[in-house]
């Protein structure tokens, strides 16, 4: 079993020609990694239909909390979650909106256009099934959105070290929402 994760940059085009449809995973996931405050998540990339910059986000009235607002994308309303309020997730650091990506989530798992902003997207990557901790996912019974703890590879200072990426289903994150709106 290999140990080593594929790493490939991210580009909208490879997010964008995605199938959006569940796949048998023989060995291997396929996730996009993005940065919430200090902790790297994950998820599907089947999930997901692209990453776009960060617009003008519009307030709406009402709503809970975590959503941000709607935007116009391309002519099309699309709500916008801020998955870093939705998960209670508190940073001292402030991130600018510059650097701000919205993760366009594939219409066949929303019953609306849902975007969620987060603080960047690093990469989309490939790993390997023996690289998922699925024990230790589930802390509280409130954390049932975690799939499971993803080990990646890194070297630092020379030494070979194991990142934590938190591998998360956004499909029941969204189950409330999906009804909140």
């Amino acid at each position: 079993m290999a140990t080593k994760s594929e790493e490939k940059p991210l580009n909208n085009s490879t997010l964008a020609t995605a199938p959006a449809k569940d796949v048998k995973r023989q060995g291997s996931i396929q996730v996009v990694i993005f940065a919430l405050g200090e902790e790297q998540f994950a998820i599907d990339l089947f999930d997901v239909k692209e990453v776009v910059e960060y617009t003008t986000i519009t307030k709406l009235p009402n709503v809970p909390a975590y959503i941000r607002g709607i935007i116009d994308l391309r002519g099309e309303i699309t709500t916008i979650v801020d998955l870093k309020h939705r998960l209670n997730i508190i940073t001292g650091n402030a991130v600018t909106m510059e650097t701000s990506r919205i993760i366009v989530l594939d219409d066949k798992i929303t019953r609306s256009k849902i975007g969620i902003l987060v603080d960047d997207v690093t990469s989309v990557s490939t790993f390997e099934e023996g690289l998922v901790d699925y024990t230790s996912a589930s802390v509280s019974k409130e954390d049932t959105a975690i799939i499971g703890i993803i080990k990646k590879k890194v070297k630092v200072k020379d030494k070979e070290a194991n990142e934590l990426i938190i591998w998360i289903d956004v499909r029941k994150l969204l189950n409330d929402i999906d009804t909140a709106l």
